[in-house]
Formats: structure tokens, C-alpha cells, sequence
């Protein structure tokens, strides 16, 4: 039996729109990540190279190293650290990370702010270990910013700084990590109110195409009403 006109309209809409649905709600890589070495990101093992997704956990090896380059920002993540890529920011839990940005990149090391001081080309590194944190200005000024306000480092110089001005707070984050990275969470049609939601709509929508076409008496009647 052919289809009806409104089940093929439905069926059209459905084609439309749950692609649509599936774009708006993914998300855009926000940058590369190229691996010297073995490496985790989000847990797993990374090949060469990756994508990377603000959020995105990365772990090296105390023999390896990776770099992570997205528009205008290059981070070279040094061997045994733990960074989080959070897209404007990298978070440094341990290790040390060593940022190229002419986009005002920032790097977080628990309550310390470190970024460059103007829009121009910077280069910058930051060390934390066992909540010592260290920051050396490559190229260009940076600021840094604590729980004891705004400084501003210049060209050549280091500082130091405390990553955190609770003493229990600071034992508690640097308790060294073991193996890799724990796994990141799902995408947001992963979860498990995205499936439902989906999977009520379809459901809905096809038991009211069913209700709206035309339904046969009986298999020797397949007209209704019966002819």
C-alpha cells in the first residue's frame, strides 16, 4: 500500500529536523593535539594526534610530552603534568605547561592567574609541583593574579607563588595523580535525559502519524470506511 501524503510529510519533517537537533547540540573542536610519546586524554590513550574539546583532560608520561595548538595559541604540556584545555584557559594540576599565544591565553594553577599583560605575541611558563607554582616570562610581560591581588611580571624575570592560600585545601589537591586521567563525561545527546527526551518525541510523533492515517476494516476490506 502506498504511503499517505501526511506520513511522508512526517517523515520528511523528522529527516530535517533531528539532524539539525544533532548539530546544535555537539560540539566544535577547540583545537588540535599532537603527541610526543604516550599520552591520555580524557582516560584513553591518544594516537598521534586528536581533536580536542574545551574540558578535555590531558595526561603525559614522565617520558613524553604533547602539544596542543588551537587559533592564535600554541600549549606545549611538558612531561609528567596533568592539564585541563578549557578553550580561552588551560588549568594546570601538576607539571608545567609552557604557552605561545597572541590571543591573551591564560593558565590557571589552582587559585593563581597567570596571562599576558598585552595582545601581543607572549610566551610564558608555568610550574606546579606539590603546590609551588613557578612562572618564567619567555617573551612579554605577564600578569599574575592571587588570593594577594594583580602583579605584573616583565620580560625575563620569574616569580613564585603558593597555588592556594588554604593549607588544607593545597594538601588535599596535590596528592600526586596515578595513572591516567579519569574519563570525561558524554556529550550532551549522550546523557540520559537527551535519549529519553528524543526517544519520546519519535515515539509520540509516530503514534500520531498511526492515529491520523487511514486504518483497513479488515484484510479483505482495505478501505475505510469499507466500499
Amino acid at each position: 500500500m502506498l504511503q499517505s501524503p501526511l506520513r511522508s510529510a512526517v517523515c520528511c519533517l523528522l529527516a530535517l529536523v533531528f539532524p539539525a537537533q544533532i548539530m546544535f547540540a555537539g560540539e566544535t573542536a577547540a583545537g588540535m593535539l599532537y603527541t610526543n610519546g604516550a599520552a591520555w586524554l580524557n582516560g584513553a590513550e591518544v594516537p598521534k594526534s586528536s581533536a580536542v574539546y574545551s574540558g578535555d583532560m590531558l595526561q603525559t608520561r614522565p617520558d613524553s610530552s604533547a602539544s596542543i595548538q588551537s587559533s592564535g595559541s600554541s600549549v606545549m604540556v611538558l612531561a609528567d603534568s596533568l592539564v585541563k584545555f578549557e578553550g580561552p584557559a588551560v588549568e594546570l594540576e601538576h607539571g608545567a605547561v609552557r604557552v605561545t599565544t597572541s590571543r591573551g591565553l591564560a593558565a590557571r594553577a589552582g587559585d593563581v592567574t597567570i596571562k599576558p599583560a598585552t595582545d601581543s605575541w607572549t610566551e610564558f611558563q608555568v610550574t606546579d609541583v606539590d603546590g609551588t607554582v613557578q612562572i618564567a616570562a619567555n617573551k612579554g610581560d605577564v600578569t599574575v593574579q592571587d588570593d594577594k591581588g594583580t602583579t605584573t611580571v616583565t620580560q625575563g624575570q620569574q616569580t613564585t607563588r603558593d597555588d592556594t592560600a588554604d593549607p588544607d585545601k593545597k594538601k588535599k589537591k596535590h596528592r600526586r595523580p596515578k595513572g591516567a586521567a579519569p574519563a570525561a563525561g558524554n556529550g550532551i545527546m549522550s546523557s540520559t535525559p537527551a535519549i529519553i527526551g528524543a526517544a519520546a518525541v519519535v515515539g509520540g510523533v509516530g503514534a500520531w502519524v498511526w492515529l491520523q492515517e487511514e486504518q483497513p476494516v479488515s484484510p479483505s476490506c482495505r478501505t475505510n470506511p469499507c466500499k
